[in-house]
């Protein structure tokens, strides 16, 4: 016999799962006349502690694929942030689990989630490809990708709008009178950095600005890295462009840091633009402009995603994307 779900009972008692749970484990926020109608449906459906399974819960998986992204930085805190709040509002438990491919182990670990009780399951997508999406082909419940899509796939997503962000950006360089502008990108690959050169290159086409290969930097996504690779370019290159943007803040960061070092002043010999808007972005010297990521906002977004697809099917599959916001501080120079 299959074990009674929260899920059977929603359904009975005509409510959502959120409210079965919050009803079931005595929490605020759900009125005594609703209460005792989902009492009332449990009952009748012959529901008890042992007959009932756990659905009430959201798997969030924090996948790695090399680890150089997906950090403990503030940007996913804040991210995780959002999804852990929308889970509280909506009476579901969270449960995380750390997945790195480049731990021996880490294929017997997803097996094992495949089996989960879960309702549902938020990948946080970031650094992963098609080929690791594959190894979730056997969970039951529905799956929504956080921070990545991938296109060869009708899983529903939520990210940035990476295109039109740095499309934004990099016009505004060309705005203030930019016309030799550089892109330093990461030398580790992920998707969202894929769609940014994309609106990087798309806003110069558009103003009819020639891309100079000369000025597409590839650096490691490390603060650490970033320092150390742009500061080696920087030995070997004597001519630069006015202006740089910068895959996200961390690359900036470490960026700033080689270019100060030689001598070279921000904003008065090169501007540069980041991407996040983290924390950092306020104290830096001089403070960076860059491309403000309403972070917890995409997070509650995938929740509420997750919980229809839960709850309702959900209809067609969709792609997600939260637009941004420039940010402009002081990092860019007003060449006209």
């Amino acid at each position: 016999m299959m074990k009674l779900t929260v899920k059977d009972i929603a359904k009975a008692a005509n409510v959502s799962p959120a409210t079965v749970s919050n009803a079931l484990n005595n929490r605020k926020g759900v009125s005594e006349e609703i209460k005792q109608n989902v009492l009332k449906a449990a009952r009748e459906l012959g529901y008890t502690k042992e007959t009932a399974s756990d659905k009430s819960t959201i798997r969030l998986v924090i996948f790695k694929r090399h680890g150089y992204v997906v950090n403990d930085t503030p940007f996913f805190s804040s991210l995780i942030e959002g999804i852990e709040k929308e889970c509280r509002q909506q009476g579901y438990q969270l449960l995380i689990s750390h997945i790195s491919i480049m731990e021996k182990d880490f294929r017997e670990i997803i097996a094992g989630l495949n089996n989960d009780s879960a309702s549902g399951m938020l990948i946080l997508a970031t650094e992963m490809l098609s080929e690791d999406l594959e190894l979730f082909g056997n969970y039951r419940n529905p799956i929504v990708l956080l921070d990545s899509c991938l296109r060869d796939s009708n899983i529903n997503s939520v990210l940035i709008n990476n295109e039109d962000a740095s499309f934004r950006a990099t016009s505004y360089l060309i705005e203030n009178g930019h016309t030799e502008i550089g892109y330093i990108g990461s030398s580790a690959f992920i998707k969202n950095f894929f769609y940014r050169r994309q609106g990087f290159l798309d806003a110069l086409h558009e103003s009819g600005i020639a891309v100079k290969k000369e000025y597409l930097i590839s650096v490691e996504p490390t603060m650490e890295g970033a320092y150390r690779d742009m500061s080696i370019f920087l030995e070997n290159n004597k001519n630069l462009p006015t202006a740089f943007f910068a895959d996200n803040d961390t690359i900036a960061f470490g960026v700033m840091r080689a270019l100060k070092e030689k001598g070279i002043n921000i904003p008065k010999d090169v501007s540069i633009i980041g991407f996040d808007d983290m924390p950092f972005c306020e104290i830096t010297s001089p403070r960076l402009t860059t491309i403000k990521v309403f972070k917890q906002e995409m997070g509650s977004t995938a929740v509420k995603r997750l919980m229809s697809l839960m709850t309702e099917g959900g209809g067609p599959s969709q792609k997600i994307q939260i637009n941004t916001e420039l940010i402009v501080r002081d990092s860019v120079r007003d060449q006209k």
